[in-house]
C-alpha cells in the first residue's frame, strides 16, 4: 500500500459551474470555497502532510479585470475568516508564486504565513501568481550565480518547493486533461487523476475514492 504524503490539485471549473447554475462566473468561485474546506478536512483525516492548491496562475491575468478583482477580494475574505481556525488546527500556510498583488493582500499573505509557520499537522501550499516555466527560469538564473555543480539535487534547491516533497498525486477537476503550467518539474512521477466534475461539485467521496485508488497502484518509478 502506497504512503500518501502530498496531494496537488488544479481546481478547475469554478467559472463554468457558476455560469451553469447562477449565470455568474464569480458565483462559481465562491461556491468552490466549500470544496476547499472539505478537501482540507479530509486531508487532515487522512494524515496527508502537504496539500498544494492551484488558485491563480501567471496566465490568469488575462481574465477580465472585474473577475480578477473579485477573486482577490474573495481570497482576502477567506483568509481573514479562516486563518485563526487553520492555526488552531496546527495547519501551516505557504504561498508559492510571486507576491505581486496589492500591498494590502501582500501584507495579509505574509501575515498568514508568519502566523502559521510553526504548524505541523498539514501544510497548505497556495499557488498564487504561479507558473512552472517562470519558476524554472528563475531557479536556473539563481542556480547559475551559485556556481554549484549542476545536478537534480542542487538545482531543485532553487525551486519554490525546495523544502516540499514532490506530489504523490495530481488531481485536476473540470473534465480538462492538461497540466496548465503547474509543477512541471515536481510532478515527474506523480499519479495523475483527471476528474469530470467541476471543482464546486468535487466532494470528500470523490477525494477519498482517489486516495483509495492511489494506495492500490503499483508504482515502479522506472523499475519493473
Amino acid at each position: 500500500m502506497n504512503h500518501l504524503n502530498h496531494v496537488a490539485i488544479i481546481m478547475d471549473g469554478n467559472g463554468r459551474w457558476g455560469l451553469k447554475h447562477k449565470n455568474s462566473r464569480n458565483a462559481g468561485h465562491k461556491a468552490g470555497l466549500k470544496s476547499v474546506d472539505a478537501i482540507i478536512r479530509e486531508s487532515v483525516k487522512n494524515k496527508i502532510k502537504y496539500l498544494t492548491l492551484f488558485a491563480f496562475s501567471t496566465e490568469n491575468w488575462k481574465r477580465p479585470k472585474k473577475e480578477i478583482n473579485y477573486l482577490f477580494n474573495l481570497l482576502e475574505i477567506f483568509l481573514k475568516d479562516k486563518i485563526n481556525a487553520l492555526n488552531k488546527q496546527n495547519i501551516k500556510l505557504k504561498i508559492i508564486g510571486i507576491k505581486n498583488f496589492s500591498s494590502r493582500l501582500n501584507k495579509l499573505l505574509v501575515k498568514c504565513e508568519n502566523k502559521t509557520k510553526k504548524n505541523k499537522q498539514l501544510q497548505i501550499n497556495l499557488a498564487l501568481n504561479y507558473g512552472s516555466k517562470s519558476e524554472l527560469l528563475n531557479a536556473f538564473k539563481k542556480f547559475r550565480k551559485s556556481k554549484k555543480k549542476l545536478n537534480e539535487e542542487n538545482f531543485q534547491n532553487y525551486l519554490q518547493t525546495k523544502d516540499i516533497p514532490d506530489p504523490d498525486i495530481l488531481i485536476r477537476t473540470g473534465n480538462t486533461q492538461r497540466l496548465s503550467n503547474f509543477l512541471l518539474w515536481q510532478i515527474a512521477y506523480s499519479e495523475i487523476f483527471f476528474e469530470k466534475k467541476l471543482w464546486p461539485d468535487f466532494n470528500k467521496k470523490d477525494y477519498n475514492r482517489i486516495i483509495k485508488k492511489f494506495k492500490s497502484i503499483k508504482r515502479n518509478f522506472g523499475n519493473v
